[in-house]
């Protein structure tokens, strides 16, 4: 009876554990592939295009919903896209906590992860 009573908690724990393991590896993905389509880019348009489709597809990946993550792309110039600029991507991803329903518009959390990935724009594209 104990040990019934003491596994519940364990495997939910380890179901928490997994998801924030999921998140993190959806983070860090999304961030390094959406640096890398950006500065790969003829546009800023077209980069930005890029990392949001690179963002959704890591998130779907570990099976997470797209309102759950955002991107901000940051340059250390005024030209994103000129030759040498340093391109910095940052992905933050909500992971919500397993077998829980959400509530109207809000879900609960088990943590927020982020990440960041910094490409430079190469001097032939």
């Amino acid at each position: 009876m104990l040990g019934g009573l003491l596994l519940v908690p364990i495997v939910y724990f380890v179901l928490g554990v997994g998801v924030l393991q999921g998140a993190s590896f959806a983070a860090a993905g999304a961030a390094d592939h959406a640096a890398k389509v950006f500065v790969r880019a003829h546009d800023a348009r077209s980069g930005h295009a890029a990392a949001e489709a690179a963002l959704r597809m890591a998130v779907a990946d570990f099976g997470m919903a797209e309102s759950r993550a955002s991107l901000e792309i940051s340059c250390d110039r005024a030209v994103c896209l000129e030759s040498g600029t340093a391109v910095t991507v940052t992905v933050v991803v909500e992971a919500p906590l397993p077998l829980v329903p959400s509530l109207g518009d809000s879900q609960l959390t088990a943590g927020r992860v982020s990440s960041s990935a910094t490409q430079i724009v190469g001097r032939f594209r």
